[in-house]
Parts: C-alpha cells; structure tokens; sequence
C-alpha cells in the first residue's frame, strides 16, 4: 500500500493519536516530534528513523525502517543499533545516516532527539548550598 494511502486511512483514527487542546500527537514509534504529520508518521512512510532511550539507562537505541520489505514481515523491517560512545559520536553517527539518502529531512529532528535522551541520561547534580550573607547568617 502507498504511503498516501496509509496516511489517508489513519491519519484522523488511529490508536497512537493523543488530542488536547485543540492540537494533535503520535506516539507511534518512529515519530521524532510526536506530532500528527506525514513528514513525520513511522506508520505511514517507507522511511522512518526512531531514537528512543537504551534499555540499560545508558546511550541510544537508533532504529531504522527499511523500504522493500513486505508488510506481512513488519520485524524483518526494522534494523535497530545501540550507540553507546557519547553525545559527540552518537550526534555524527546519526547525522551520517540522515545525510547519506535516508531522510536528510529528519537530520535537524534526530539530532535534538538525540541531544534529549542523551541529556535525560545525566545524573542530577547536587546544587551547592549558598552561603549566607550577613552578621546572623554567620552566627552559630
């Protein structure tokens, strides 16, 4: 089936749509802004690429939908990489797959999608306690 049609058929009624106040998400997997368009569905294109956080708590999980291959085998159509280097290294990797033919128009998205779960991944740092200023704030 086209990827027209499919996005005709679900776009409106689907059980991935979240409505709210007037404005419309996905959180279909392969969706990098969660927003309800074909640029961006991972149900409707032939091409999808999906980052989503690594199971372990550490890197991201970056998968790819390839063309060509029949529906009634959708998990030999899904090719899943773990990249675990770094923000830098994961940052290029990811770059280099959207570049090189595979929807260069999802590059800007990837990146920030990949600069956020890898930003969630970083531990909290403890604030310092601010000294007090003052005659009475140094008493004791």
């Amino acid at each position: 089936m086209s990827a027209d049609l499919t996005w005709l058929l679900i776009k409106n009624n689907n059980s991935f749509l979240v409505k709210r106040s007037g404005v419309q998400f996905s959180a279909e997997a392969g969706n990098l802004l969660n927003k309800n368009s074909f640029k961006y569905s991972g149900l409707a294109n032939n091409k999808t690429v999906g980052i989503e956080a690594a199971a372990s708590g550490r890197g991201v999980v970056v998968s790819t939908k390839k063309s060509g291959v029949p529906a009634y085998k959708p998990s030999k159509a899904i090719n899943k990489v773990t990249l675990t280097k770094g923000i830098r290294k994961s940052a290029r990797s990811v770059a280099g797959l959207t570049r090189a033919g595979y929807r260069a128009d999802l590059r800007k998205a990837a990146l920030a999608r990949v600069a956020a779960v890898l930003a969630s991944q970083k531990p909290v740092k403890a604030a310092p306690k601010k000294a007090g200023k003052g005659i009475r704030a140094n008493k004791n």
